[in-house]
């Protein structure tokens, strides 16, 4: 690409990388050969109150049961977003072994509950599934290891995986504004993602 630094009159800089790559949105495609696709979001699923579950307090590689889940999101709605907020990129940097390794991660029980409790999607800052730690040495396991992806994505729930500065949410509840990278057909897409605590 064109250098300033090379003699090019324009810089021009190259990005590419999964759409599963940072902080993104899981469109349903990305565990159903006939999925939604990124075509299909709708952007008040994206949009709206969003309810912030703290669960600072979690050690590395706890589960996270009903019981401790139920616990900290009484407030969540209908139609939330439910927003975990565990801050594990404080703990370890998402460049490193231990981010992916050690992570706490959702039972298929705590994604049903969140389901029943009507939320229109997930928020998370760590590696929500249990298996995902097993991707690093290339193995893939069941579907049954990736609870939130066969319990809530199967089920129209979308994913926004991998969000950062939760620590900064202060209320239960913040107005959160999630804009996906407009990519068609996709099984997922690169977000920013604004929270606005009023």
């Amino acid at each position: 690409m064109a250098d300033h630094a090379h003699g090019s009159q324009f810089q021009v800089t190259w990005v590419g990388w999964s759409v599963h790559g940072f902080t993104h949105v899981d469109a349903p495609r990305h565990l159903l050969a006939d999925g939604t696709t990124t075509s299909d979001f709708k952007l008040d699923q994206l949009i709206g109150r969003a309810a912030v579950i703290d669960l600072t307090s979690l050690k590395p590689n706890e589960p996270i049961t009903v019981a401790r889940i139920s616990a900290a999101a009484d407030h969540v709605a209908v139609g939330d977003i439910a927003l975990l907020r565990t801050c594990w990129e404080l703990r370890y940097p998402p460049t490193s072994p231990e981010f992916w390794r050690t992570s706490p991660w959702l039972t298929r029980e705590a994604c049903d509950w969140l389901r029943t409790r009507g939320i229109k999607a997930l928020g998370v800052d760590f590696p929500q599934d249990e298996g995902i730690r097993h991707l690093l040495d290339g193995i893939v396991k069941p579907i049954s290891d990736y609870p939130s992806h066969d319990a809530l994505l199967r089920h129209g729930v979308l994913l926004i995986e991998y969000l950062c500065n939760l620590v900064a949410l202060t209320r239960p509840h913040t107005q959160l504004c999630v804009l996906p990278l407009k990519i068609p057909d996709a099984d997922g897409a690169p977000v920013r993602a604004i929270a606005i605590e009023e």
